[in-house]
């Protein structure tokens, strides 16, 4: 009887490692293969409200063009990197056209994000590589988004289901992010928020 509790223990102990390791690796999958959009708007006026999100669609159409052969994160941070002109020039663009004077600041870096419910799938919280975009004096709310793999215009489960496969999301965690594994979902926002705090402690 012992020596079957025993196997019993070390059978579930096996199990829960390997159940572990697989959140790590999805974390860092998060982590590492994921590049959200963040846009600041300059303040939370109405105007400027507005203004942030026609900012925002001259960003998006313009991403959606210049990457939309792009399926490895790596080329994605290159293009982005290698553009960060071209896409701050988008954006004051947009901005001259919405007859403003303010101008807009565009980077990429390393941002914590709190947990965000989009339309067909939730993110968790966790340290994100940001193509963050700052109009102004950047004291407005935020919108954001996912810009690789490319999901920011109101993505339907199946383009969601397309582009998580394209950029090498496995069908566990595409079904977690969309609300199918709740208690895997709970843990991967927990590892997310603990990572917050670490890079916030920085």
């Amino acid at each position: 009887m012992a020596k079957k509790a025993k196997c019993l223990g070390i059978c579930l102990l096996l199990a829960a490692s390997v159940w572990t390791w697989g959140l790590l690796r999805d974390r860092q999958y998060l982590n590492q293969e994921l590049i959200r959009l963040h846009v600041v708007a300059n303040s939370d006026s109405e105007q400027d409200q507005n203004i942030k999100l026609r900012v925002r669609d001259a960003i998006v159409d313009s991403l959606s063009q210049g990457m939309a052969d792009i399926a490895d994160v790596q080329a994605a941070k290159k293009y982005l990197r290698e553009n960060l002109s071209k896409i701050e020039s988008v954006a004051n663009t947009a901005l001259e056209a919405a007859g403003v004077d303010s101008r807009a600041v565009v980077t990429l870096c390393k941002e914590t994000f709190d947990t965000r419910k989009y339309d067909t799938f939730t993110l968790p919280a966790g340290v994100y590589e940001s193509l963050r975009v700052v109009i102004g004096e950047g004291q407005g709310k935020n919108w954001w988004c996912v810009a690789f793999p490319s999901l920011c215009a109101g993505a339907t489960s199946a383009e969601f289901e397309e582009a998580a496969q394209t950029a090498g999301m496995d069908d566990t965690l595409s079904e977690t992010l969309t609300g199918g594994l709740h208690l895997r979902f709970y843990l991967l926002d927990a590892l997310g928020r603990a990572e917050k705090m670490c890079f916030h402690g920085k």
